[in-house]
Parts: C-alpha cells; sequence; structure tokens
C-alpha cells in the first residue's frame, strides 16, 4: 500500500498532456474536414449555376457567384478561397467544371508536427442540356 502513494498523480502528469494533444489533433482533423466539405458544396452549386446560364460568360460569373456565396456563409475555416471555371466544353450536350481552392488556417491550433495550414481543392462537373439552345 505504500508504494502506491502518490502514484495518481504521476499517471494525470503523464496522461494530461497526451489527452490534450490528441484533442487538439481531432479539432485539426474537424477543421480540414469541414472546409473540404465547404469546398465540395461551393464547388458543386458553382458547377450547376453555370451549367443553367444561357452563354459561356454568364457561367463563369454565375459559378464564381454562387461558389463564393456558398464558401462565404460557412465560416472563417476556408480562407482565400480560389474559383476557376472552365468552361471551354460549353455547348448542347457539353460540360462546365467548377474547381474551388482554399487555405485551412490551422497556425491558431498549435499541435506538434502539424502545418500551419493546408489546402483543400475540390471539383464539380455538370452536364448542359443537349436540347437547350446556348447563345
Amino acid at each position: 500500500m505504500r508504494g502506491d502513494v502518490g502514484s495518481l498523480t504521476v499517471e494525470l502528469v503523464v496522461i494530461t498532456p497526451i489527452l490534450f494533444v490528441l484533442a487538439l489533433t481531432m479539432l485539426v482533423f474537424g477543421r480540414v474536414s469541414a472546409s473540404r466539405q465547404e469546398v465540395v458544396e461551393a464547388s458543386r452549386a458553382g458547377a450547376q449555376a453555370a451549367a443553367v446560364m444561357s452563354d459561356a460568360n454568364s457561367a463563369q460569373r454565375g459559378a464564381a457567384v454562387d461558389a463564393a456565396v456558398g464558401i462565404s456563409n460557412r465560416g472563417h475555416a476556408c480562407t482565400n478561397p480560389q474559383i476557376v471555371t472552365d468552361a471551354s466544353h460549353f455547348q448542347p450536350g457539353g460540360y462546365v467544371t467548377v474547381t474551388v481552392t482554399c487555405h485551412v488556417a490551422l497556425s491558431d491550433i498549435a499541435v506538434p508536427g502539424m502545418p500551419g495550414s493546408t489546402t483543400v481543392q475540390a471539383s464539380a462537373t455538370a452536364p448542359i442540356d443537349p436540347y437547350r439552345a446556348v447563345g
């Protein structure tokens, strides 16, 4: 019995930093996952908006607006979004592709071995109706 005195304190001192780093790591993965989901949803919204526009220029503007709105309304995890619309196949039966890239800041969550930021990217392609008139 005398050999066990203070062992709980030693265990607590050893385990507390490990649990703290584990909790911070979960925050990092949660932020990256949420940002990835935002980017996927924004690229899909942009592609769908571009596919119903009347011409390639309108498609690029519509995709940029819809994708930007989708990212800006979600939170602060996704910074400096970049939206690229490929409307080179904008014709009846063609398709339009929207790629959204953003940087996820991780510097406020100090986890040993984790980078200060990471980049997430997603693309979505939407078909253009083959029976519609494209201006």
